[in-house]
């Protein structure tokens, strides 16, 4: 099961702990650098071993007269056709339009994600986690898979959300976007294609299905503020360095951005926090992404949905409390004249459900709470003194991430 961190009090909708995809570190000189070329060097090992036994198998079957029974493979390529919406094909379709990206801080810290192209304008799409080092006085760069690199710039990045848009300086010619599905539409079951650098690694493609909607992640990479996400979950490969990179459909188009995986509590590969796949991976849901994307790129900052009124960040499965304060500690938890206030409800309701979607915890409420916008009217189901009772809230809203 999920390890989830249990909450100090009360605050606006922080919860379950996961790891983010921290971006891979730079090749050069770095440990997780020589971690891919110890894994590296073994595959060769053993691929000069496989070789080796080949040779040793067929020298006895020629030795002792026996008919091989071996059938080789056309060596013309015309002979291996790819069919229209196979997984070669979508890959072969979407790489060209997947970049790599290289944030540096000042200071000279940083790492490898990943991103793609969101317009023909030159903006790329991608998590806040991957371009944060970079924000301020670094650089960044986003690499194509024909190896064409190009420097970068943040337009705007959303701590919260962790989503980020990026530009490119000297956008390229012909610059290809990948088509956005609507993820609202994805089903349990749903094939799902991920491209990626995990651990360095450009130009990754792994594949696997919707294993899960709607989970309740907030994600860290040991920053002062978690985001929180109402999640996909895939068991599709991912890895630190697929963070940013899209999850695909079966056509080939975007439902998700590659952002969390729930790690192996042994740490995994590479130790400090770096542990590879297994098999939970959850990627932004499309739509928010785009929602908060084209703010992004408005504006320079997103929007949040909000209800006013803080809610328990403790671990529980009976509902979201709504706190005795102020998510700083003091104060009212109920904004006066907000919307909760406006909807009459207070302090020590236990918020059930929001519209259809069962509410376990604080953090599921938030999550399902920053999937619609400013101005939306949701049902509120609440608990007070052992009675349930509804209430129609419209969503406040929230700038930046302060």
């Amino acid at each position: 099961m999920p390890s989830y961190a249990q909450g100090g009090g009360s605050g606006s909708g922080w919860g379950a702990s996961w790891t983010a995809e921290q971006p891979a570190a730079p090749k050069p000189g770095g440990r997780r650098g020589g971690l891919v070329a110890a894994v590296l060097a073994a595959a060769l090992v053993a691929g000069g071993l496989g070789g080796g036994l080949g040779f040793w198998a067929a020298d006895r079957t020629e030795d002792s007269g026996t008919d091989s029974t071996t059938v080789s493979a056309s060596d013309a390529p015309a002979d291996l056709k790819r069919q229209p919406g196979s997984v070669a094909d979508i890959a072969n379709k979407a790489l060209p339009s997947v970049v790599t990206i290289e944030a540096q801080s000042g200071s000279g810290e940083g790492g490898t994600g990943t991103g793609f192209v969101y317009d023909e304008q030159g903006h790329i799409m991608t998590n806040n986690h991957v371009v944060a080092s970079a924000a301020e006085g670094g650089k960044l760069s986003a690499t194509f898979s024909n190896g064409k690199k190009y420097d970068a710039e943040v337009v705007g990045r959303a701590e919260g959300y962790d989503v980020a848009v990026i530009k490119l300086k000297d956008k390229p010619a012909n610059l290809k976007p990948i088509p956005l599905a609507d993820s609202d539409k994805v089903a349990v079951g749903d094939s799902t294609i991920a491209i990626g650098a995990p651990f360095g690694l450009s130009n990754t493609v792994t594949t696997g299905i919707v294993s899960a909607k709607n989970r309740p992640v907030t994600s860290s990479d040991g920053g002062s503020k978690s985001s929180y996400m109402s999640a996909l979950q895939t068991d599709a490969s991912i890895n630190p360095g697929n963070s940013g990179g899209p999850l695909l459909d079966a056509r080939g188009a975007v439902i998700g951005i590659n952002s969390a995986i729930k790690p192996a509590d042994s740490g995994g590969l590479g130790g400090g926090g770096q542990s590879g796949s297994i098999g939970l991976g959850f990627a932004i849901p499309v739509n928010q992404a785009k929602n908060v994307g084209q703010q992004l790129i408005k504006t320079g900052e997103a929007t949040y949905p909000v209800i006013g009124a803080s809610v328990s960040l403790a671990d529980t499965s009976d509902g979201a409390t709504i706190s005795d304060r102020g998510a700083s500690g003091s104060g009212a938890a109920v904004e006066p004249g907000g919307p909760a206030d406006k909807a009459g409800l207070k302090s020590g309701d236990v918020i059930k459900k929001l519209d259809d979607m069962v509410i376990d915890s604080g953090p599921t409420l938030i999550g399902q709470i920053w999937t619609h916008k400013p101005g939306d009217t949701v049902k509120i189901t609440y608990e007070r003194d052992g009675k349930e009772r509804t209430t129609d809230v419209v969503l406040g809203a929230r700038k930046g991430d302060s």
